[in-house]
């Protein structure tokens, strides 16, 4: 009886010991991440502009990562802009990001990017989320990122 209580009590007391929490490794992916060039604000909804800065850290302790693509899509999902032009390597715990300002409406409420990026072999995803910014008020969040394919070429 014992033993029993023993595994119970290391299987459920501690999640690190679950499959749930284990890592999942790739090799490439296709992510959304949601960016809010404006909010909402006040009774009439009046657009109140966000800087926004999209983020990108390579997690993986060992390898490097190339980002292949950064697209920046508006409102009604419309490309604005190719934010990775050429291919961009980022070394182990290596990151990068990309910014748009807060004077630039072009994305409207329901902007965001579409990124990209691989690896030669399974390693840790990154984690790849957007940071608004309202430097007049101090309104300050995080979006993170979405898997909405998992390249396996």
């Amino acid at each position: 009886m014992r033993i029993i209580t023993f595994i119970f009590f290391v299987l459920f007391a501690f999640p690190a010991f679950s499959a749930e929490n284990k890592t999942e490794l790739s090799s490439g992916q296709t992510l959304y991440v949601a960016i809010y060039s404006n909010v909402f604000i006040g009774p009439k909804e009046h657009p109140f502009n966000l800087a926004a800065m999209l983020s990108i850290r390579n997690t993986d302790l060992y390898n490097q990562l190339t980002i292949t693509s950064a697209e920046y899509f508006d409102n009604n999902g419309k490309i604005l802009k190719e934010y990775a032009k050429e291919p961009i390597l980022l070394a182990p715990l290596a990151s990068h990001h990309f910014s748009i300002k807060e004077r630039d409406e072009s994305g409207g409420f329901g902007a965001n990017f579409i990124v990209k990026w691989k690896a030669t072999k399974k390693i840790n995803p990154p984690i790849i989320e957007s940071v608004m910014i309202g430097t007049g008020s101090g309104i300050s969040f995080v979006s993170q990122s979405k898997v909405i394919d998992e390249n396996t070429k």
